[in-house]
């Protein structure tokens, strides 16, 4: 067995592993200087020579010619004697190099060199893999389902390494078959039992948010940003956005012409229902925004306790709480407030929406008014006039003629 040998069945090797071969060379070197110093103590005095293009390797021993008698060190000395055996032009003094068979290592060394050199191979391969994802937790992935178990679905990237889908991870109508293309988010990169382990998520709130970047220019911008998103996978979302631009409506951007952008989005996550809103900190309206599609007849906050009461009328509650509860549990998430819903009272039940006041309240006002969660009647004439004064850029003299508009109306 020759170097050629070996640097020829680890170049086999390196193809089905992804290992260059300048890499493997070096690696090569290593192990070799490894068995040098097991059998001459030291390498120091060893050429190792590696021509990465033909895939060949030399090993040249160099030792000092001194004269007969005054070897002192057989690995760095030779006698002069015996230096002109090999070359009979050489003097005292000199160095002569001498190359070194891999066989006159012995087959034991050289079959160990072998081994060690496939676990080194495959070490530099775990950290290749490791090196490569860790730095993309959060970045989507397409790969191929290779297999697939009970609890985890093992897919492999378009360079045949190994990714975990749990299925806890999967979106509940999912269903793959080997073969299938598949794309998830990458949520996790460590070491495993000595091996790297990338796991990959579809029921991740960041997969959804990057889906919307790939569909949507704004978002991947910067234009468009997106504040918050909750998931019940497979079911229903409420992603809240916000425009950095006052030209751009970002729901409408989201959304796009007849739903083309969010329909791809949506088809992706198994027809999981998509409600996009508009940020705003006034916190009444985020509520009552979170809660569509319901209608809210007003809000009260207990910002101490993190509590909203939405107050509804009685066709609304069912809206507002939706399919078992869903709606409004991810309405609470998004907001980060606890919510509770009660029906209006009978007495309650007859209000009016401000915009039906649009001939006697200028347009600017009503929107300034919707703009601390007012949008009928009865939730602006809860307020006091000094609250309303406070809470908006109306002038007293103006509060007090919307309040006197509005009472007017009740009364008759």
């Amino acid at each position: 067995m020759n170097s050629l040998d070996i640097i020829d069945s680890f170049a086999d090797f390196k193809e089905f592993k992804n290992i260059d071969r300048v890499t493997m060379m070096r690696v090569l070197e290593e192990v070799f200087r490894t068995m040098l110093r097991k059998k001459y103590i030291t390498d120091d005095n060893f050429d190792i020579i590696i021509n990465p293009e033909k895939g060949d390797l030399e090993i040249w021993r160099n030792r000092e010619i001194v004269a007969d008698g005054a070897v002192e060190d057989e690995n760095s000395q030779i006698a002069y004697s015996d230096a002109i055996k090999i070359e009979p032009d050489f003097e005292i003094g000199e160095e002569l190099s001498e190359e070194v068979t891999i066989l006159s290592f012995g087959r034991r060394a050289v079959q160990a060199a072998k081994q060690n050199l496939f676990t080194r191979i495959l070490e530099l391969e775990k950290e290749d893999v490791l090196q490569k994802y860790k730095d993309r937790d959060g970045e989507i992935i397409t790969g191929e389902v290779y297999q697939i178990w009970k609890k985890e679905i093992l897919v492999l990237d378009d360079e045949g390494n190994e990714l975990i889908l749990p299925k806890n991870e999967q979106i509940p109508s999912d269903f793959y078959k080997k073969g299938d293309s598949i794309r998830a988010v990458i949520t996790k990169v460590e070491y495993k039992n000595n091996n790297p382990v990338i796991m990959i998520s579809r029921t991740s709130p960041v997969f959804l948010e990057r889906l919307f970047e790939l569909e949507v220019p704004e978002i991947a911008d910067g234009i468009i940003s997106i504040k918050n998103i909750v998931r019940e996978p497979g079911e229903r979302a409420k992603v809240a956005v916000e425009s950095y631009d006052d030209r751009i409506d970002p729901v409408g951007a989201c959304v796009g012409m007849k739903g083309s952008r969010i329909h791809g989005i949506v088809r992706e996550l198994r027809n999981e229902n998509i409600d996009v809103i508009n940020f705003t900190s006034n916190k009444v309206l985020y509520i009552t925004r979170a809660l569509s599609p319901a209608k809210i007849g007003s809000i009260t906050l207990d910002e101490n306790d993190k509590r909203a009461s939405v107050f509804l009328k009685p066709d609304q509650v069912s809206l507002a709480i939706g399919k078992g509860g869903l709606n409004i549990k991810l309405a609470a998430r998004l907001t980060g407030y606890e919510i509770d819903v009660f029906r209006e009272s009978d007495e309650e039940e007859y209000d009016i929406d401000l915009e039906e006041f649009a001939d006697e309240i200028d347009s600017w006002i009503i929107d300034e008014l919707k703009g601390i969660g007012c949008d009928t009647a009865k939730s602006v004439l809860e307020l006091s006039s000094e609250e309303l004064v406070r809470r908006t850029e109306l002038e007293e003299e103006t509060v007090k003629e919307i309040m006197s508009i509005l009472k007017a109306e009740f009364e008759n």
